[in-house]
């Protein structure tokens, strides 16, 4: 078991929280989406439904991005050269690491994925802020007879076990995802997944989706004591698609 962080803001002198910032570093699961990618959509695009009006979120997730390509492109400088004490680094990789084809991407689960990682554990502990690693939520994908099957192979592991040795909180999206695909089946999941009458998208989100995957993440935050219960909102309410905006870019 994870050991829990204690408070993850100080109090003012008049008892107010210090505002604080979320900073997501991921691929584009969860990454921001723009006007000519819709109605795709990254869960990190409605985590904010579900947090507190003293959090910010940054997200930092990019199309496209592995945890090594991440670090390399300078994307986890540019984080942490704003991020300040008390904030947390959520790090969510898999999908790209996986591309053994790529060499500008792929990471072997049990050396070099778990060295990148690292490299977000020690940046953001270094400057005073906390480090939350997630697996990556689950694709969907079913075998002949109807059940949800893991794409992640050794990824969620060794994530896991870096997690535990490091002591740093772990959010378990790929168990939970799997999990709510067995439940919904294959039919029904195509609604949280990018499907429209010209895209058959295993991987990428829909409104719906991402609005569920990012209430499992707020979920899974409280629930591990990272944030505190003032700190997330609306778990349990409907939260219209219509909330969900594309920038021009």
């Amino acid at each position: 078991m994870v050991a829990a962080p204690t408070a993850l803001a100080a109090p003012r002198e008049d008892n107010r929280p210090v505002p604080r910032t979320l900073y997501i570093a991921g691929d584009s699961t969860a990454a921001q989406k723009y006007v000519a990618a819709a109605p795709e959509t990254g869960w990190g695009m409605a985590l904010p439904f579900f947090l507190g009006r003293g959090l910010t979120v940054a997200n930092h997730a990019m199309n496209g991005r592995s945890s090594k390509s991440f670090v390399d492109e300078g994307r986890l400088t540019t984080i942490l050269a704003s991020i300040c004490p008390g904030d947390l680094l959520l790090v969510q990789f898999a999908h790209n690491d996986e591309k053994i084809e790529d060499p500008a991407r792929y990471t072997e689960p049990w050396t070099t994925y778990q060295e990148y990682l690292s490299q977000y554990l020690d940046g953001a502990r270094e400057r005073g802020a906390h480090p939350v690693l997630a697996t990556s939520v689950e694709r969907r994908r079913f075998d002949a007879e109807g059940n949800a099957v893991p794409t992640h192979g050794e990824y969620p592991a060794a994530m896991r076990a870096l997690a535990e040795r490091e002591r740093v909180p772990l959010l378990n999206i790929q168990e939970l995802s799997l999990a709510l695909w067995q439940k919904l089946g294959a039919e029904e999941t195509k609604r949280y997944f990018n499907w429209t009458a010209t895209t058959q998208d295993n991987t990428h989100f829909s409104p719906f989706g991402a609005i569920e995957i990012a209430r499992l993440v707020a979920g899974r935050l409280a629930a591990q004591r990272v944030l505190r219960p003032g700190d997330v909102r609306r778990l349990d309410d409907e939260i219209p698609e219509s909330w969900i905006t594309w920038p021009a870019g």
